[in-house]
């Protein structure tokens, strides 16, 4: 498939509307329906696509066709998911087949996704003006990693039943990273993924992010692409509080189903994609955690005149912000600890300078939209943080956009052929 213009990212609504306008121009290939309901009450939309028995019996998951769950929007921050759920509904209409039947969750958080609010950024400071992304314990698929069942979100409960009612044989989660590479994690290794990851990446001049921090340590058997600890084993990621193997993206292996989670950029750099040795990453991640230490603090000295107040959307702001300064000591540890690697790419090295600066910049952009909102006088001071560190940030790296039709073509290729070769590997 190819997409010729640019687009903006839609909102929840814009994609319940465009998928209901689908299924009213193709009825007999495609069902949209309610799978459940945020904490806000907002629907949870799924759109189905197959041929006419696939699309009929998606409702009670009884098609003798395997069938392909995508998943969007379960990080608010990152929305991109949607439009491309969207174009490869299309795209299967177009060129239907029998073999499979495809399931699309629309947004898999319509609340986040309400507080964050980015269209088509024209910036990075553009980007983090309206910047939200909850807690772990409030995203839907890293939450049962972190809450007991008898407090796990309707969003999460909505998509572990689906999951259970489908038994995907592949699970597919789409992210994006705010500036970066691209590249994939999978539950299970997917033979043969990593050539048609590659040559999209190539051919759309996105880079490959060949030791994301995301997966430090994983096994990648290619480049970009990574796979995470089987369940049962001790070998978690170093930088998740989480632990990645109870989430949902593991529950897919209920059903012997595999999960694969795409990330593409919003702004492309070439720093995450150099493979070149750096001289001396001990020191270059010390220096990367005094930066964060002292980034942190700052944030967390303006976070004491914002009033906690009962306003929902700045009691959501301000529980992300601390959850993520609660996370910066543990991770400035693993950077300074006996198990910093003394060698590593300069791409690694990179992965982690964007790590670490988005972590400090997203707590200061969540923490300005509520010191703003409540007329605080150090509102001024946070903005000064979050455009200074926005300048540095995309100047560090270079920054380059991505237009959002570049994206959505190269999550949607990665998807189509992380089917095929799952199917070719007899899965």
């Amino acid at each position: 498939m190819t997409l010729i213009r640019d687009m903006c990212y839609p909102t929840p609504r814009e994609l319940a509307l465009a998928a209901r306008a689908l299924v009213d121009e193709h009825p007999a290939l495609a069902r949209l329906r309610r799978i459940g309901a945020s904490r806000a009450g907002e629907p949870l939309w799924l759109l189905s696509v197959g041929s006419a028995t696939a699309a009929a019996t998606a409702a009670t998951g009884a098609t003798k066709a395997p069938n392909v769950l995508v998943v969007a929007g379960a990080h608010a921050n990152e929305p991109v998911g949607g439009a491309t759920a969207l174009a490869l509904a299309r795209h299967l209409i177009r060129e239907p087949s029998a073999a499979a039947a495809w399931h699309f969750l629309l947004c898999a958080d319509p609340d986040g996704a309400a507080l964050h609010r980015t269209p088509r950024p024209y910036s990075l400071l553009d980007y983090h003006r309206n910047f939200f992304r909850p807690p772990g314990p409030e995203q839907p698929e890293w939450a049962p990693s972190l809450l007991p069942p008898d407090r796990l979100p309707p969003e999460t409960l909505a998509l572990t039943r689906l999951i259970d009612e489908l038994r995907p044989a592949l699970q597919v989660s789409l992210h994006g990273t705010d500036l970066g590479g691209s590249w994939v994690q999978l539950t299970r290794d997917i033979p043969g993924l990593a050539e048609p990851f590659g040559k999209s990446a190539a051919a759309l001049h996105i880079p490959v992010e060949t030791s994301a921090s995301d997966a430090s340590g994983w096994p990648s058997p290619g480049a970009g692409i990574f796979v995470m600890p089987e369940p049962g084993t001790t070998a978690d990621g170093p930088f998740h509080p989480e632990d990645t193997r109870l989430s949902t993206w593991y529950h897919a292996h209920r059903h012997a189903g595999t999960t694969a989670i795409v990330e593409v950029p919003m702004w492309a750099s070439d720093l995450v994609d150099d493979p070149a040795p750096h001289p001396d990453p001990r020191t270059a991640l010390r220096i990367l955690a005094g930066r964060l230490t002292a980034d942190a603090a700052q944030v967390a000295a303006l976070r004491e005149d914002a009033a906690d107040g009962t306003d929902p959307a700045a009691a959501a702001l301000l529980r992300a912000v601390d959850w993520t300064l609660a996370l910066i000591p543990r991770i400035t540890a693993e950077w300074t600890g006996p198990g910093a690697p003394a060698e590593a790419t300069a791409a690694y090295i990179g992965s982690i300078d964007a790590f670490g600066r988005r972590l400090s910049l997203r707590a200061a952009a969540m923490l300005l939209r509520v010191l703003r909102a409540q007329g605080q006088p150090t509102a001024p001071a946070a903005d000064r943080l979050v455009t200074g560190w926005c300048e540095e940030f995309s100047n560090r790296f270079q920054a380059r956009w991505v237009p959002v039709a570049t994206q959505v073509e190269h999550q949607s290729r990665v998807v189509l052929a992380a089917y095929d070769r799952l199917v070719a590997a007899g899965r």
